[in-house]
């Protein structure tokens, strides 16, 4: 799709080009990469579904030029503002990208949403998703690799203290040996506990373990994880688990079970002098909890992407601490889009198959 420009295609009913990317990642070699799975129900199963007629794409840049076959059958409508999508949205029966009440309230069929992101929780604040009117798949595990190695980076500078070093480059000073190594440590043979172990912790367990750590981490779900992890615990455990891990990360998606989970107790159960790393969402932890944390030595550096609230207030004392590291909500950024590329694409090609969608987001869970 050319930016600038309205598109429109037609698309066959039933095929769409085949998928190549530069790394010839095909469909269901991410399928089982990021372990994917389908929906419950097909989309030709759901009650107000009456065939892929009209759909809406929010044009960000993706590089969909040549991948839709000319037919006669489903109009495809790219836009780039929120303006032209309220010119052609009352009869699409799908929206790709955009989520907003306003754009809901106005469309007449719409059965199918996919957003451009993992987090669920602003798309479930659309009543239409929330009571499950209109399915909404989402784009989990397709930015996990790029935000553990985020997460990863965060905890290596940390227990290396580098942030100290910059700042001494900052002020052109050689930075006195031994204030300046105090607290360095090495990451192989300690304690990383991965608090959600989806898409972005089993990322990072694997990366932790291929390190050298000692993986251990929780879930809502199940006791199973991969074979790198030593012990998976539910959710229940968090404490218990954390009192005896040199690191922590959450991985958690923004739900009512996790909004401000970690707080006050938390901190108050984590092993002394440990790392906590946030590339989950800023509202799971209570900042005033972590900074208290921080000063009393409980939390030893933190590696923050995202923070509450976000933008972070330029007069929050996390600014000027030396043991964190604060970017701004860019742990996603960087990698190619080939895969949030392939998976659009099977979406679409699914949905106007009728067939079972991949990354449902279950409202109840919200996510």
């Amino acid at each position: 799709m050319r930016k600038k420009q309205l598109a429109l295609f037609w698309v066959a009913a039933v095929f769409l080009v085949p998928l190549i990317t530069q790394a010839d990642l095909s469909i269901d070699q991410l399928v089982r990469q990021a372990g994917i799975s389908e929906g419950d129900v097909a989309i030709r199963d759901v009650p107000d579904w009456r065939g892929a007629h009209k759909i809406l794409i929010w044009d960000i840049g993706m590089d969909l030029d040549g991948i839709i076959e000319e037919s006669a059958d489903v109009e495809i409508i790219a836009v780039e503002t929120m303006a032209e999508a309220l010119q052609y949205v009352r009869d699409v029966d799908a929206i790709v990208g955009f989520c907003d009440d306003e754009l809901f309230a106005v469309a007449e069929r719409l059965v199918w949403v996919q957003i451009y992101w993992a987090g669920a929780e602003r798309c479930l604040s659309v009543a239409d998703v929330a009571n499950g009117d209109v399915m909404m798949t989402n784009m989990q595990k397709m930015s996990s690799p790029v935000i553990a190695e985020h997460a990863i980076a965060m905890m290596l500078s940390l227990a290396r203290n580098l942030p100290q070093f910059v700042h001494a480059m900052e002020s052109r000073v050689w930075a006195d040996r031994e204030a300046a190594t105090e607290g360095m440590t090495a990451i192989a043979g300690k304690k990383l506990l991965v608090v959600g172990l989806g898409g972005i912790g089993t990322e990072v367990a694997r990366l932790g373990a291929a390190l050298g750590m000692r993986v251990s981490a929780t879930r809502n779900s199940s006791r199973n994880g991969p074979d790198f992890i030593e012990y998976v615990g539910l959710s229940h455990e968090l404490h218990e688990l954390a009192a005896d891990s040199d690191v922590v990360v959450n991985a958690l998606p923004l739900t009512d079970a996790t909004n401000g989970l970690f707080g006050g107790k938390f901190f108050a159960a984590v092993k002394p002098g440990a790392i906590f790393i946030n590339v989950g969402r800023g509202k799971t932890v209570i900042t005033a909890d972590l900074i208290a944390a921080l000063e009393s030595g409980q939390i030893s550096g933190a590696g923050l992407d995202v923070t509450e609230p976000e933008p972070l207030p330029v007069d929050s004392p996390l600014w000027s601490k030396e043991n964190v590291i604060i970017t701004p909500h860019v742990a996603g950024t960087g990698a190619e889009r080939d895969r949030h590329r392939i998976l659009l694409i099977e979406n679409l090609r699914r949905y106007i198959a009728g067939d079972r969608l991949l990354n449902v987001v279950d409202p109840e869970k919200g996510y």
